[in-house]
């Protein structure tokens, strides 16, 4: 089952660019591209919660599983 990372449509509804989020959150560019692409194999509970305070979420807007995947 994997996990499925939604940053780009919380993105994209908030109309911020992934270069704003890295700044407010103080993650560098690379490592949040490769949280979006989904290609990240862990993530700091301190760094899930910025991106969430930054973002106006909450983890389970950001972060799903896929039953079937």
């Amino acid at each position: 089952m994997p996990v499925i990372v939604k940053l780009d449509d919380l993105l994209h509804d908030r109309r911020m660019t992934l270069t704003e989020l890295a700044d407010r959150v103080d993650i560098t560019l690379a490592n949040l591209s490769i949280l979006k692409t989904g290609k990240a194999k862990a993530i700091r509970f301190s760094t899930l919660a910025a991106i969430c305070t930054a973002l106006e979420c909450q983890p389970g807007d950001l972060l799903t599983v896929d039953p079937g995947g």
